[in-house]
């Protein structure tokens, strides 16, 4: 699908102006139209102007929060979704094997990958409705599973990760939890982390959410409940080894849950907290949260 039209959302705070006009100057044969975010509006406006001015392909250019907003917007149309990854995680560019290096190696891919259609989640929450590419939830940060001593990791392999993860355990508490799956009863647990996510691969190559699969249909959940140190352990093998390395090596082809680290896939999935928890969307804290519901668009986004 050759590109006709083409408009660029731009975050100023992450890439240089002139940098990236030359770039997309050497790689594009069309004349681009150019949107910058705001603190405002990290894009969602912009891409929104856009549609509207009739671009075909629209690039995001910035973290996940600019690419989250572009993506929101983009939803249910026939406009395609380009990234240059320009952030600290760059998540979805993960999960799409979008090239990280540079500038130039994204917008070819950009301009020559073939188009496909992947998921976008919803989350629901204190009258609010906004997308996630990535994942959404409360607890430990899923970033604190790869913040590890690159020595000890070298020396130790997946044990470095105990230490990352026993620091945010520190931080967190247990709570009662509501929760019910595709309309069906609600069910009572106990946890202090529960992430849902439409990808489940982070920085380090760990699959947080081993069965998430950008087009499948459904939003994976993982319940964290490891309270003290024999559990936290398990929960960490099970992520490092079971879900991860052990699956890279041909090892099993589901996510495997253990008592403190329960998995489930669903489309759409219905929360209640007995206290309210600090909630994160695709890496943006959003505040407390009492209750949230997460969904499932099915093939929402076209990408290149």
């Amino acid at each position: 699908m050759s590109i006709t039209t083409l408009g660029i959302v731009w975050n100023p705070s992450k890439v240089d102006g002139d940098t990236i006009r030359a770039a997309v100057a050497d790689t594009f044969e069309v004349e681009a139209q150019w949107w910058e975010t705001t603190p405002e509006d990290p894009g969602r406006g912009m891409a929104e102007e856009a549609i509207a001015a009739g671009c075909d392909v629209v690039i995001a250019v910035g973290g996940d929060g600019t690419v989250r907003a572009v993506a929101e917007a983009l939803a249910g149309t026939e406009v395609a979704l380009g990234i240059v990854p320009q952030g600290t995680g760059n998540l979805l560019a993960r999960n799409l094997g979008v090239p990280l290096a540079g500038i130039p190696a994204a917008l070819v891919r950009v301009r020559d990958a073939e188009p496909r259609r992947i998921d976008l989640g919803w989350v629901e929450y204190a009258g609010e409705r906004r997308a996630f590419a990535v994942m959404v939830g409360f607890g430990i940060d899923a970033q604190m599973l790869v913040e590890t001593d690159d020595d000890l990791k070298s020396k130790a392999g997946w044990l470095a990760y105990v230490e990352a993860m026993g620091r945010a355990l520190a931080g967190t508490e247990m709570t009662d939890i509501s929760v019910s799956f595709d309309g069906g009863e609600p069910q009572e647990v106990r946890g202090h982390t529960m992430l849902i996510g439409n990808c489940g691969m982070l920085q380090g190559g760990i699959r947080l959410l081993p069965d998430a699969v950008l087009d499948d249909g459904q939003l994976d959940l993982l319940l964290i409940s490891a309270d003290g140190a024999l559990q936290w352990l398990d929960t960490v093998r099970s992520v490092v080894w079971d879900n991860g390395i052990r699956r890279l090596l041909g090892g099993g082809t589901e996510a495997v849950s253990t008592d403190s680290a329960q998995h489930v896939a669903a489309e759409r999935i219905s929360v209640t907290l007995e206290s309210p928890q600090q909630f994160e969307i695709d890496g943006e804290e959003v505040g407390e949260v009492s209750s949230f519901i997460a969904s499932v668009q099915p093939g929402a986004i076209i990408v290149r």
